[in-house]
Formats: structure tokens, C-alpha cells, sequence
């Protein structure tokens, strides 16, 4: 899945024309805004372990299951900066994010209903296959859709000293939100089995959220300059192109980092329930029922979910230790991001080479793992934010919102280039045995992705700058304020 974090947007994205002071909202009620995120990550923490078992459930060989997963990553490469783009421009009169998060909720009910039920639409299990197939993909854009203007709906309305909060507040939902999602795969002890109905619960999770959103959110309609530049069809693709050529050279270090990072990410986010099941248990998902492969199957898939809770709780407090370590110390974001991503490694190593078939060595490589998915959610986004600040105040134009987006690509390229991999593998070995293999690769990945976070450009900002800024009123928000050529 693409990664998602809170983003701040500048003062002149997040005011209308005509606004002389803008509305400091309770941060009870951003929490509240920021509710559908928790829906939005119980939903991708679902659909991405479940996806290529369910696509084996219809009939599907195992290397085509998996190759159809880089749906995610390539609706998600073009559909996240295009929706941010129209959003950011949207003039509807209800305000520039909610019409697009209306649209995406409609449009994930409807995609996401006919993937979960194809098996009892169609008698025929190959048109079933059909079917379920390409709507995947259709579904993964309607989730791109629905997400994409969440973090922007709660940044504009957010204060500067909201921002911080606002961040923890995104962390929490997102582990909360993983939690849950592990947690409604032990419903039943062979999910895929019951697409429909939990699909169906999450779904309903989603709308509830986005009406509590709704209920509290009022946003001021956006409204062009009288010589502002016509809008086109092609406007956003150009503003996207636009945001690529202008970026700073960190911007490109960071997303190799991100696109290495990720790769090991895949591995654990959308490949561990298949290896827990089918190579550390040893079970089959298509075997007889009470079988002893089928019985191994869901005792897989249950230590699975088990261990992504406690991932998700270890995700929450690492992340508050590593905002705590960015705001209150004076330690380099890269010598936080760099052993993250090590202890990541490190957790693939383990899994390839030491797992075996210990269920319980399982689960605590899977609980280390979310370390580099934790340090990827706040640092590089955080890095951005504070170099696009710095160039705000020198009255550069800056594009916050495309080059988080633009980031999020960079995840999104780390997840095919997984997929894309193990699909090769299982065309020549057994799922059990391919899965291993991934892991290999997964752990050279983040060992390359460690490394190059250790030289990311993050120096501290000189006393010259910074006297500076603090003569116009740009006062540091912690001690790790950057400078960047």
C-alpha cells in the first residue's frame, strides 16, 4: 500500500482569497477529521495480505496472484499526485476536499462490493476470476481517491502549533487502524473465505468515519484569482511535472531511500500472511476442509494476525519515541531513519535464513519489521515539510502537497519492484519455497536503503540563517530545523 502520514500545508494553500485570519479549530474536532484515516488503514492492511490469497481462492495460479498486486503500486503512482492536484484546485462550494472524499467513498462501496462478491455473481469460477481480476484495480483507484484528501482536509484547517499534534494524532490512527485490521482477520480462520462480509464491515467502518468527518469539518469554498490561469483537463498532470522538475536534490535521495525501504516493506505488509501459512505452518488454503494442510492454513493466518498486532502496537510507541527524538533532541533525523531501516533488515535476514518453521521466531521478526515502515511514515515527510518551509520564507514557490504525493510514488515503485520480483520467482518454485527468497531480497533492499539514509543532507541550519529567520518572525519549532542547498 502506499504510505499515508500527515502533511502540513502552507498558509497560502490552506486560506481562501479574502480570509484575514484564519479559524483555530479545537483539536478534539481535527482528531475527529482525522477519523476516516484509522478507516482508510484498516482497509489497505485488509486488502493487501488477502488480495493474492483471494485471487488463489478463485482459481488463479500463484505467480499471477501475486503479479496482479502491482495494481496498488500503479493506480497509486499516477492516481495519488492527480488527485492531489484536483483537489488542490477543486471550487466546489462545499470546499476543496470533501467532494473528492464523497466521491471515493461512493466509488470504493461499489468497486469494492463487486470485487468481494464475484464467486456469487458467477456460477462459472473462471468468469468469477475474470471479473474479480481487473475490478481489483479498479478498487485499488477508488482507494487511492478516497485517501488521498484526508491529511490535506486536516492540514488546512489546522493551526501551525496544531501541526506537530496533528502528526502524533495521523501515528495513532494509523496504528490503531492496523490493529483493527489484523484483528478482523481472525474473525473467521480462512478470511478469503468470507470476502464478502468483512469487506462489507469495512466498508460500513469507512462511511461511519467520513460522517463523523463530515458532521464536524466546514471548509471555505476555494476561489480562483480573477487573473488566475484557466484550469484544464491537463492542468494537474502539468502542476505534477511541474513539482518533478523543481524539486530539491534531496528530495531525489530521499526517494531512492523510500523506494528501497519499501521493497522490504512489501514483503512483510502484503507476502507474511503467505509465509506464515504456506511456508513457516506449512499449510494450504485450497486442501480439504479439516484437513491437516487446511487446519495448518488457518493457524498460520492466525499467528499472522497476531503478530500484526503486535506490530501495530510496537508501531505506535516507535513511532512516539521517534517524533519525542526529532522535537526534543538534537539528533539528525537520518541517525534515526538509518537503524530503523537496519533493524528491518535485519528482521528479513532472520526471517529467511533462521524462521524455519518456529511460529513464535515468526512472530517476532514480523513485530521488529515495522520498524523501517515506521521511520519511512514520519521522517522523509517530515524533511520535506521543513525544507519546503525554509523555501517559503525566501519566497520561493513551493509545491508541499505534490511532493509528498511525489514521495508516496517512490513507495509505490518499491512496491512493484517486490511483487514484481516474487512473481518471477514463483514461475520457477513453489509458493513456500519463493516466499523465503523475497525476504532475501527484501533485506538486501533496506540494507542498500539503510546506507544511503546514513548520508542523507540534513544539517543543521547556520547561525546566520537563523538569525534571519528569527528577524522576520520564523521561529524553529524544535532543534531540527534544517538548512539545504
Amino acid at each position: 500500500m502506499p504510505a499515508d502520514v500527515a502533511v502540513s500545508a502552507s498558509v497560502s494553500d490552506c486560506e481562501a482569497p479574502g480570509a484575514s485570519k484564519k479559524e483555530v479549530w479545537p483539536l478534539w474536532k481535527l482528531i475527529l477529521m482525522a477519523l476516516p484515516q484509522l478507516g482508510v488503514q484498516v482497509l489497505w492492511c485488509f486488502i493487501g495480505p488477502n488480495s493474492a490469497p483471494y485471487m488463489l481462492h478463485l482459481g488463479m495460479g500463484p505467480s499471477l496472484a501475486t503479479l496482479n498486486n502491482v495494481a496498488g503500486p500503479i493506480t497509486g503512482f499516477f492516481t495519488g499526485p492527480l488527485v492531489g492536484a484536483i483537489s488542490d484546485s477543486c471550487t466546489s462550494r462545499f470546499g476543496r476536499r470533501r467532494p473528492v472524499i464523497l466521491a471515493g467513498l461512493i466509488s470504493t462501496w461499489f468497486a469494492g462490493m463487486l470485487f468481494s462478491s464475484a464467486e456469487h455473481m458467477f456460477s462459472s469460477g473462471e468468469t468469477a476470476l475474470h471479473f474479480a481480476a481487473p475490478m481489483y484495480w479498479v478498487m485499488d483507484v477508488t482507494i487511492n481517491i478516497l485517501q488521498t484528501p484526508h491529511r490535506a482536509l486536516v492540514a488546512d484547517l489546522a493551526s501551525d502549533d496544531q501541526q506537530v499534534p496533528m502528526q502524533v494524532v495521523f501515528v495513532v490512527m494509523m496504528a490503531v487502524g492496523n490493529f483493527l485490521g489484523f484483528s478482523i482477520m481472525q474473525i473467521y480462520k480462512v478470511p478469503v473465505d468470507h470476502m464478502l462480509v468483512l469487506m462489507l464491515g469495512i466498508c460500513g467502518l469507512n462511511t461511519v468515519c467520513i460522517g463523523v468527518q463530515f458532521l464536524v469539518a466546514r471548509e471555505i469554498p476555494f476561489q480562483r484569482g480573477p487573473d488566475a490561469p484557466k484550469q484544464s483537463v491537463c492542468t494537474p498532470v502539468m502542476d505534477v511535472l511541474q513539482a518533478v522538475r523543481h524539486s530539491p536534490r534531496l528530495l531525489y535521495h530521499l526517494a531512492l531511500v523510500q523506494c528501497l525501504v519499501w521493497i522490504g516493506n512489501t514483503a512483510w505488509n502484503n507476502y507474511g500472511g503467505q509465509w506464515f501459512a504456506n511456508s513457516v505452518y506449512q499449510g494450504d488454503q485450497n486442501a480439504e476442509d479439516e484437513s491437516p494442510e487446511k487446519i495448518a492454513y488457518a493457524q498460520g493466518m492466525q499467528a499472522f494476525s497476531t503478530a500484526g498486532q503486535l506490530k501495530s502496537v510496537l508501531q505506535l510507541f516507535s513511532s512516539l519515541v521517534i517524533i519525542g527524538l526529532l522535537l526534543k533532541t538534537a539528533i539528525r533525523p537520518r541517525l534515526v531513519y538509518a537503524p530503523s531501516i537496519y533493524i528491518g533488515a535485519f528482521a528479513c535476514i532472520l526471517a529467511a535464513f533462521a524462521v524455519g518453521h518456529s511460529g513464535a521466531f515468526a512472530m517476532a521478526c514480523m513485530t521488529l519489521s515495522t520498524m523501517p515502515e515506521t521511520g519511512s511514515f514520519a521522517i522523509p515527510f517530515g524533511l520535506v515539510a521543513v525544507l519546503n518551509r525554509k523555501a517559503e520564507e525566501e519566497g520561493k514557490h513551493v509545491s508541499t502537497a505534490l511532493q509528498m504525493a511525489l514521495l508516496n510514488c517512490c513507495v509505490t515503485v518499491g512496491q512493484q519492484v517486490c511483487t514484481m520480483t516474487l512473481a518471477a520467482i514463483e514461475g520457477r518454485l513453489e509458493l513456500e519455497m519463493a516466499l523465503p527468497i523475497i525476504f532475501m531480497f527484501a533485506a538486501l533492499a533496506q540494507l542498500l536503503g539503510g546506507s544511503g539514509a546514513l548520508f542523507l543532507d540534513d544539517k543543521p541550519s547556520g547561525p546566520r540563517e537563523k538569525a534571519a529567520s528569527d528577524d522576520h518572525g520564523c521561529h524553529a519549532s524544535s532543534s531540527n530545523d534544517l538548512s539545504f542547498d
